[in-house]
This record gives C-alpha cells, structure tokens and sequence, in this order.
C-alpha cells in the first residue's frame, strides 16, 4: 500500500513523478476506465512532464523515474473538495440533458481545482469517451494508427484533455489487419529486372538475394538507378550501397583487364618444354666443379662441348650430337690448358671451329676434324696472349670473320693480333659481355654494378647506368633484336630481377620484375627471331621463358620449365641447329653432375607443314664481313637463311691464321749506317 505523501516530503524527492488522490489511496491496482471513473468522482492526478505509454498496473515502476516532477499547489482541504466535487456532480446533471458538439473540448484546471466546461453541451462522461476512443482504435487500420501524430500535452498550465490521457496511459494495441502485400513477382519478370540490372551498372555480382517466396516483398537486392526493384528508408543506406556497387564495379573493371592482360595473343603462350630420353642422354660426364659463372657448355649443329674436371690443367669434351648413351673415360678430349678452362664458345662461321679462355691468362683457338675427335688434341690453331687476368669469357662476332672478343681485348684471329683493349673503361672483373645485332657495339656488366654500351672501335662509352641492379651478385646483359639491352641481377634485398632498357638512354628502365629469392645467376639465351628469352638460373631446376614485346609490361612471362634435379650449365643450340618438322624452337643441353640432358621447346600445332610464322629467316653460317673490313669502320647485318627445307651445313673450309713477322716490318738498316756506327765505336776503344 503506497501511502499520500505530504508537501514536506515532495519537496524532498523532487525527481520521482507524484501521483495522488484526494478521496483515498490506491489499494489495488486499478484499470484504465476505473482510473478514469475514479478521475471524475474523487479527485484529480498530475502527469509526469513526457508522455507515456504504460497501463495503470505499472504505476509503481513510474513512481521510481528519475523525473523532475511539475509544480503542484497546496493540497486543498475536505470541505473545499467536497464543495467542488458537489458542484461537478451538479453541472454533469445539467448537462446531460443537451447534445455534446465535437468542436467543443472537456478541459480540466488544476488551479481552481475542479472541472470546467467551455460548453456545457459537450461533456461526456469519461467511461463514455473511453470506450469510444477504444472502438476507433479498433477499427483503425495499423499504417494509419502509426502515422498518426499524437496530440501533445500541455503540462504547463497544467491542463489536459481527457482522450489525451487516454491515449497517454493506454498501450497501443496492434491492428488485427494485415497491411497491404505487394504485387506478385514471377519468375520472367524477376529475370527481366536482373537482367536490366546487370547492363545497366555492369556489376553482375548481387548484394543480397531475395528471401522469401517470389510474391513475397521484394528486399534490397539489386542496386541500379535504372532498375529500382526496392525502395530505401534512408538516402544514407542508399549511399552507402551505392558506394558499395562502385567499388564492386571498380573491381571488376580490373579483374577483367587483368584478364584480358593474362590471356595476350601469343603464339608462344602454349610453349611447353620436354627432355628426351635416357638412351639420348650424354651419360658418365664429370662436369667441372669451377666456382665460375658461366655456361660451361656449348652447341652447335654438328657437336657440344662440355667443359669437364681434369688433372694437370684444363679440358673439354667434344662430341658429336649423334654420339648419345655413355661416354667412356679414355675419350679423347681438348686438353692444351695448363690451368682450368673458364669458358667455351663455337664460331657462328665455322663449326669446326671453338675459342676457349683459362685461367693461365691465355685464349686458345681450335680446330675440331670433321668426325670428332679421335685422339687427344693438344696443339690449338692459335694462341692468343696478352692478358694479365684469368679470362672467363670468350664471344666471337656475329658478322664478321675471325673477329673475337676474351674478356677485354678484341682479336684478330686469322693474324693472332689484339687490335682493340678494353681494360681502360672496366676498372673490375666484367661478368657479361654481349654484341648487338651488326656487331657495332658492345655491351658489357661489370663488377662495379655498371652495365656500359660501347663503341669498340671508337674507344667510347655510348651510354652507362651506375647500379642497374643493387644487388652484390654477378649482373648479365644482353642485345635485342631492336637495339634494347635486357639484363638480370640481384636487388638489395637479394631478390633476382630482370629489367629492360634502351641503350640510347640508361637513366630510367623500361621494366623491372621481380622473380624470387634464390641466389643462383640468371643466364640469359635469347632468340632474336621469335624475341623470346629463355633464363636459366645456376642450381635451379627449371627454365623461365618470357615474351619482349612493345606493349606493357613489355617482358610477359610465357611459363616454366621445372624438372627435379639442379643445372649446373646450360648450352643453346643456334636456330639454324633445330628440328623445323616437330615445331621445335628452342633445344638446351641441360648439365647435371654426371650427365648433359637435351630439353626440346615446343610449339604445339596440328599441321604438320612448314610453320613460317615459328621459323621467320635466320642468321647462316655465312660472314657478311671480314675481319679487315670490320676494323677498318664497315658494318654489316647477318646474312639471313630460310629453314623452309631445313638446315644442311656445307663443308667448312679449315682456319688459316697468317701471323706477320714482326721483323720483316721494320725496315732494314743500310750498309753505310752500319759502317759509320763500326768506326765510331773502333774511336772510342782507342782512346
């Protein structure tokens, strides 16, 4: 039982909502129309300052509200509510007997403490204007009971209306009808609009699927302004959903242009790579354990040369291509160095005809019989001296006779002469050299992380970028076809990179990818007829093959070669040395410890005719130039063959190396010269 509570106490809890009757105290817990029939027999009660939505049986919980309660005046004495209360009872008498209007409103002031009318006509009694209230409330539909705006109510002055505290302390009560359902959706039609959707913001991925029955209302499911299938309750959602398909647009904007990047035309994009069998293999080979990068292998049409261990010096294998299965321990091999051999390489002109550099400081030149060899050979056609350094490389000319480059000189074979020194541009050991297409200029990737394009014959340097690569590792760089020079090197965090540039200007590359982690040197092969780079990396297990083009990235990755066991060289067989009817571009002669392993590149195509695309005309054998002609300023671009009806290889004719006597080239002192120089001295024994 909660008791009355006096002036004195409420202004102490001045927070919590006074409820109070005059006649009594609330004994039990009361419902809205006995409230309103106590309203109007005993008293009257104030409302809290906001609206509420409670029945009377959670009185008790209001009573508790932090609530600022309205100023209430002085409670009135018995006999001043008994005269009231008469009078109220009075004036419901009078009035009932005339019609009540509806503009006309029952009003009740709290300042004078009883119940006036502004028109006697329009009172009703409390029950009655309840029970009405409720039956509209019933009949009214659940949309427009929500959209109704509530009448407010005047605290203030302290005066309300009677169906506002109706409505105040009354629970909305749900309306037993259900609202409107949306038209039904069929099948065709929801095809339809997706379909719209999908041209329309060319997004094809759906945010949310419908849920529910096809007639069921349609969720958020497409967004489109061309197609609107729902309606949103906030322009922010509609925003944040219109972000939402951008970016999705946005997406698949690039994964269809990586797409499109991935799936380049290319002949060559179905290169696949095969070894051969291992009765075709060149078995039992002890392959030279050099800590030396370089290939240590070289091919021809006719032979390969394998750089292997020996005792006493330096040798090399050579054998012929046909000679497959097991090689015996007592062939004979090339054996005329007294310390390792570094590097071999076959003359593009002659191929009978292999260079090889040491590391006793000599470059030797060799004559190989038509059928292989058939004893030990020890005497070369040609020894070239001259260097102070090991020699690790060896390159002959593309078009010219007898012209060949060791390290940092540039020979003339056929007279044994070095014609060209190198050693004042390239302060430390070179790791690659490289000639262009004519043979007019060079390239060259020192140890000083510098990679020079230079003119040989002017003594120049065209072109030079400091640090290419920033990586400690050994660098390559090597001619294209159209002037650019690719190379591959290390970065600073030891990553394997393969970058392009234009030899005119170095500052900036054209590309530059990263590949992997591993530290084996990349060796570039490159076909300059199909503009395809093979890199094989030394210890790796496979062979990386990439496209140059003039379209960006400008270097696009073909595929991979892996097999399980690690190179430890590779060999390259010129175009001219292939296989046209099988489709074969690309043929390596894979070193292994043991063995060298041929691996055939292949073109998969269905004819069987001659495919000209895959085989356009390629260098020959043939020498556009002479060695005098080249020294003397000529240039000349390599003598172009067709392997329409393959490759047939003349009978080359043998080397001829014509040294000068460099006493004959003086001239002769004469006989008087001779005679006053033999009295003189007779002079000056005498005195």
């Amino acid at each position: 039982m909660r008791q009355e509570r006096s002036p004195a106490n409420r202004g102490e809890s001045e927070e919590k909502t006074y409820l109070s009757f005059q006649q009594g105290s609330l004994g039990n817990k009361l419902g809205n129309q006995d409230m309103c029939q106590l309203w109007d027999e005993r008293g009257t009660y104030y409302l809290p300052n906001r609206r509420l939505s409670v029945e009377l049986s959670q009185w008790e919980e209001i009573l508790d509200q932090n609530r600022k309660p309205p100023h209430v005046p002085e409670t009135p004495t018995d006999e001043e509510t008994k005269r009231q209360v008469d009078a109220v009872k009075k004036e419901k008498v009078e009035l009932q007997a005339k019609p009540m209007k509806e503009s006309q409103e029952v009003t009740v002031h709290s300042n004078d403490r009883c119940v006036r009318t502004s028109d006697a006509a329009s009172y009703k009694p409390v029950a009655e204007i309840v029970k009405e209230t409720n039956q509209i409330q019933k009949r009214s539909s659940f949309r427009a009971k929500t959209d109704a705006p509530k009448a407010p109510i005047a605290v203030s002055d302290q005066s309300v209306n009677v169906s506002q505290m109706k409505s105040t302390f009354d629970v909305p009560k749900k309306s037993k009808e259900r609202p409107q359902e949306a038209p039904a959706t069929t099948k065709k039609e929801l095809f339809f609009s997706k379909q719209k959707f999908v041209k329309s913001s060319l997004n094809p991925f759906l945010l949310a699927k419908p849920k529910g029955k096809l007639n069921a209302p349609p969720s958020l499911s497409w967004v489109s302004p061309a197609a609107p299938v729902c309606s949103f309750s906030s322009f922010t959602a509609w925003e944040k959903l219109s972000e939402a398909a951008a970016a999705l647009r946005m997406r698949c904007a690039g994964r269809t242009h990586m797409l499109r990047r991935v799936v380049r035309q290319s002949k060559f994009r179905h290169v696949f790579g095969q070894a051969v069998r291992n009765d075709q293999c060149y078995d039992d080979i002890r392959v030279s354990r050099v800590t030396w990068d370089s290939s240590f292998c070289a091919v021809n049409p006719k032979f390969v040369a394998i750089i292997i261990e020996a005792s006493g010096g330096g040798a090399f294998l050579v054998l012929p291509l046909n000679k497959t299965g097991r090689i015996d321990k007592v062939y004979p091999t090339v054996c005329g160095h007294t310390g390792p051999v570094l590097d071999i390489e076959w003359c593009p002109h002659n191929d009978h005809v292999i260079a090889s550099g040491s590391e006793d400081c000599t470059v030797m030149v060799w004559q190989i019989p038509e059928n292989g060899l058939e004893s030990p050979l020890s005497e070369p056609v040609v020894v070239l001296e001259g260097h102070s350094k090991r020699v690790g490389i060896v390159s002959w000319h593309p078009t010219a006779r007898n012209v060949l480059l060791s390290a940092i000189v540039i020979w003339n074979v056929g007279t044994g002469e070095a014609m060209i020194n190198l050693e004042d541009m390239h302060p430390d050991v070179i790791f690659s050299v490289s000639w262009s297409r004519n043979g007019s200029l060079l390239c060259t990737a020192c140890k000083d992380k510098k990679v020079r394009v230079i003119d040989p014959r002017k003594n120049k340097i065209v072109a030079e970028k400091d640090k290419a690569h920033e990586g400690a590792r050994p660098m390559r760089a090597i001619f294209l076809a159209d002037g650019n020079i690719f190379t591959t090197g290390f970065s600073r965090m030891s990553e394997r990179q393969l970058a392009l540039w234009k030899s005119d200007n170095m500052d900036e590359p054209i590309c530059v990818q990263e590949m992997d982690s591993s530290n084996g040197v990349l060796l570039p092969f490159y076909d300059p007829d199909t503009n395809v780079v093979y890199l094989c990396g030394k210890g790796d297990s496979s062979i990386r093959y990439f496209e140059i083009t003039d379209e960006a990235p400008f270097v696009h990755y073909l595929n991979t070669f892996s097999t399980k066991e690690p190179q430890r060289g590779m060999g390259y067989m010129p175009k001219r040395g292939l296989d046209v009817n099988k489709c074969e571009i690309a043929r390596f002669y894979k070193l292994h410890e043991r063995k060298c392993e041929p691996i055939i590149m292949t073109v998969p195509r269905k004819s069987d005719l001659f495919q000209d695309d895959l085989y356009p005309d390629t260098a020959g054998p043939d020498p556009a130039l002479e060695a005098e002609e080249w020294f003397a300023g000529k240039n000349g671009s390599p003598i172009l063959i067709s392997l329409k009806d393959g490759y047939v290889s003349s009978k080359s004719r043998d080397l001829k190396v014509i040294k000068t006597n460099v006493l004959e080239s003086k001239p002769a002192p004469k006989a008087e010269s001779i005679m006053r120089f033999r009295n003189k001295l007779l002079l000056s024994r005498q005195q």
